[in-house]
């Protein structure tokens, strides 16, 4: 027996490969598929089974073609209403891999039909729990993800959760391994730890949720502080669950190379957003007016998802030559399957053909030390609230990355203002959206609050007075 994480960093998610004497399962796969079952072909294996541990909000699963190019079926857990071929499993119910086990164990909460699955080994022992995104390390699923489609609230799928983990996974052995579905990073919860694996009874002692003191604690603990999820979690939802077109498709459609006269053309013609994943100081120096930049070299699908929202918007790239595909595949990973194509060549290719180009008027953090002026400069700070509240440049202005498309108006007056972020990425994801908009009165500060506090920049912490909503 075998069992390997398949982690993807930028989404914080883990797929799974189990073999057993010449037999695979694979669970909760990623939309590209073709690794799978080189793996598999390479381990003199046949993948049986493809396992889902629930409907996923944050990524497109690559289950149908997984199992269109290898014959296994999909297994879903029970309550799961899938639009194509599987089998929804009853609870409790088992599937043979070579000469171990899969259990069914049925855990709602996070959604309906959320499932976990028990392996165990030959002998009949249990030794690992892939919990899906019912139990993570350190933290649980949030319950607030689901409440349109089970016709609840938030609390009464807290409270099936609670039933879920205290009747069904806190019984199990401390020895069996926790291999979650997510990671720190992930939407998906709140709270959870930077390691990918764990023992279950280390879990028992240190995450909150599973050391609550009844339903009630429980319920108000992981319904506390929840962020809104991000727009596109839902437009997931319903490809994971009623298809989508093969990645191979998708591949093919998008790796369209554009001149620079036929990409102008799209654009005029076309509601494309024009995608520049190049990094944040290639971005700053040039690109085309219009474009907006979230950097390949970052947590760059779920900033998509999250900013660009409707997963049917047209998207034409601009990227580093060579890194158009690795681009294609990350944006169909969260259903953004409509690129229609990308300048050939790179931005050298605009460049040369003498169209117009825009900067970021980008500065270092010792000239933002020097031009600060504290209770007359404007300056934006674009972390999260929790980043903020830990410590921020003395009078910054709190308006978060994720909350942009809101509160971009504010800043439509020719005041001049100060843009930054925790490293440079964000600040030049908001910085490109900004202009895109007809904002350009601003500089944005390049390696963010870390360069800003190792320059000797004043800052201030949460207690003192804030501005994370004055206007």
């Amino acid at each position: 027996m075998k069992i390997e994480q398949i982690y993807t960093g930028c989404l914080a998610q883990g797929a799974y490969y189990i073999t057993s004497d010449g037999e695979a399962a694979i669970i909760d796969p990623l939309r590209e598929v073709q690794p799978y079952i080189a793996r598999a072909e390479r381990d003199g294996v046949t993948i049986k089974y493809v396992f889902e541990t629930h409907f996923h909000a944050d990524f497109v699963s690559g289950h149908l073609d997984l199992s269109k190019k290898t014959g296994a079926p999909i297994v879903y857990g029970p309550m799961a209403k899938p639009e194509f071929e599987a089998i929804v499993a009853n609870d409790n119910q088992e599937f043979k891999i070579g000469k171990v086990t899969l259990k069914v164990i049925h855990t709602p909460g996070h959604t309906m039909e959320s499932t976990c699955y028990l392996l165990k080994d030959e002998t009949g022992m249990d030794v690992a729990l892939f919990s899906g995104d019912t139990l993570f390390l350190g933290d649980v699923g949030r319950p607030d993800l689901a409440q349109k489609a089970a016709s609840m609230t938030q609390e009464e799928l807290a409270g099936l959760l609670y039933e879920s983990l205290y009747t069904k996974i806190l019984p199990l052995s401390d020895t069996i391994t926790v291999y979650p579905a997510h990671g720190a990073g992930s939407a998906c919860g709140k709270n959870m730890m930077k390691e990918t694996v764990d023992t279950l009874g280390n879990q028992k002692r240190m995450n909150y949720a599973l050391n609550q003191t009844d339903k009630a604690a429980f319920i108000k603990a992981v319904t506390d502080g929840l962020l809104p999820p991000p727009g596109y979690f839902g437009m997931n939802v319903a490809m994971n669950k009623k298809g989508y077109s093969s990645f191979d498709e998708v591949l093919n459609r998008g790796l369209k190379p554009l001149s620079a006269n036929e990409l102008k053309a799209a654009m005029e013609v076309t509601d494309a957003v024009l995608l520049d994943v190049r990094a944040a100081g290639e971005f700053a120096k040039g690109f085309i007016p219009g474009a907006i930049n979230i950097g390949l070299k970052g947590d760059f699908a779920p900033w998509v998802g999250a900013l660009l929202v409707d997963v049917k918007q047209p998207v034409i790239l601009v990227t580093e030559e060579g890194e158009e595909e690795e681009a294609l595949t990350r944006l169909a990973r969260v259903g953004f399957d409509q690129v229609i194509g990308y300048l050939s060549g790179g931005f050298k290719t605009w460049l040369e053909s003498g169209k117009e180009t825009d900067q970021v008027n980008r500065i270092t953090a010792t000239q933002f030390k020097t031009e600060l002026r504290i209770g007359e400069t404007k300056v934006v700070d674009v972390r999260k609230e929790s980043e903020y509240a830990a410590e921020h440049v003395e009078e910054a202005y709190s308006r978060p990355l994720a909350t942009i498309n809101e509160w971009f108006t504010e800043f439509k007056t020719e005041a001049p203002f100060y843009l930054h972020c925790a490293g440079g990425y964000r600040s030049m994801i908001a910085a490109s959206i900004l202009k895109a908009r007809g904002i350009h009165h601003f500089k944005e500060v390049e390696g963010g609050f870390k360069s800003i506090v190792e320059a000797g920049v004043s800052k201030t912490d949460f207690v003192c007075q804030s501005k994370m909503s004055k206007s």
